[in-house]
């Protein structure tokens, strides 16, 4: 587990994840079949609401790490919102699946010729978008600690 830390180090995980985020909250607005933008779809807005999840989490746990602070119960919460949203994450893909998939069904249609290019790379990045916020998850272990609060007020001591 060590030398994958050791090639994913948290900052290039963190990175990596913040540009993923990024581009896919802008083909989340890209309609594959019509080859055009829609900004004015109020469902193309729920992936960048909780993609705002996923960058607080970014700075919690860059902030975590470089104040070396124990994990408290706010960050626990914050990251079983991200477990839902990881939810989310796989009903993408297997949505970014079945549009790729659905090329068959309209084979009669006229179908842009960037609908399997952007349909692929969504579903690539999607996939590598739920790998590193499973690696962020085991980084989150690794250097700020579990979550043991039971002794957690023993542990604090403010003097020191």
């Amino acid at each position: 587990m060590e030398s994958l830390f050791k090639i994913f180090t948290w900052k290039i995980s963190s990175v990596v994840t913040s540009m993923l985020l990024l581009v896919l909250i802008l083909l989340n607005f890209y309609g594959v079949y019509a080859n055009k933008f829609y900004f004015l779809k109020p469902a193309n807005y729920i992936f960048p609401a909780l993609a705002m999840v996923h960058f607080l989490y970014l700075y919690v746990l860059r902030f975590k790490i470089t104040e070396n602070e124990l994990p408290d119960p706010i960050m626990r919460n914050l990251e079983y919102v991200l477990y839902t949203v990881l939810i989310v994450y796989f009903f993408k893909i297997y949505e970014s699946a079945m549009v790729l998939n659905s090329l068959s069904e309209y084979q009669g249609h006229v179908i842009p010729d960037m609908f399997k290019t952007i349909g692929t790379i969504t579903l690539v990045l999607y996939c590598v978008l739920s790998v590193f916020t499973l690696l962020l998850f085991l980084q989150r272990k690794y250097y700020v600690g579990k979550y043991d609060f039971e002794n957690y007020n023993n542990n604090l001591n403010m003097w020191q």
